[in-house]
């Protein structure tokens, strides 16, 4: 079923939210430091990088198959943009999606990760209908791996040495929940429904 995004996500602490052009600065500043490219595909993101992803994201669909939903990550009492995430919509089968997050380090261990992510969570198996969400990280992104597990994913690999990056081979993780298992509460994530605990 088409599904189109019309409003931001919103939660306790975030409204997740197109890109717009006015987000260029903000997301080539902490996309270009080298902690945050540590674990990403990029060597370098500059401003004119920022520009080509927003207007990659112009006409862009949460469930269009084979394509990647970006969202702006924006902390609602500041109005600061302090990272961006994506869901990906399987082209082989829809109701299968991945999610990614890339936070601002000033942002990083106050919650913020999971916060997002159990947002797109929602959106995923609420209004998207999806059945299966995964997530890989860099095995030796560890509190990433740590966030994934305790919101609820389990690991279904380690894929040693599987990609080739910024000269040497790396490792990937592997994690998936389905709808139900969300549902039930599997994780012990503090969000409306009564999940309590620890956030990243």
């Amino acid at each position: 079923m088409s599904q189109t995004f019309e409003q931001p996500l919103r939660s306790a602490r975030l409204l997740l939210r197109r890109l717009q052009a006015k987000d260029a600065a903000a997301i080539s500043a902490y996309r270009s430091l080298p902690e945050v490219a540590r674990y990403q595909s990029w060597e370098s993101f500059g401003p004119e990088d920022a520009a080509r992803l927003i207007r990659g994201q112009a006409e862009a669909e949460p469930n269009i198959p084979g394509t990647w939903l970006q969202l702006a990550i924006i902390k609602t009492d500041s109005g600061q943009l302090i990272g961006d995430c994506g869901l990906h919509c399987w082209k082989e089968d829809p109701r299968q999606m991945e999610i990614g997050i890339t936070l601002s380090p000033e942002y990083q261990g106050q919650g913020y990760a999971t916060e997002t992510v159990c947002s797109l969570l929602d959106f995923a198996f609420g209004s998207l209908g999806a059945q299966r969400v995964i997530a890989t990280t860099d095995a030796e992104n560890l509190p990433a791996a740590a966030m994934f597990r305790r919101i609820g994913f389990r690991q279904e690999s380690h894929l040693a040495e599987k990609v080739w990056i910024k000269g040497r081979w790396g490792g990937e993780y592997l994690f998936s929940i389905l709808k139900q298992e969300w549902r039930i509460g599997v994780s012990s994530f503090g969000r409306a429904g009564g999940r309590t605990g620890k956030t990243l």
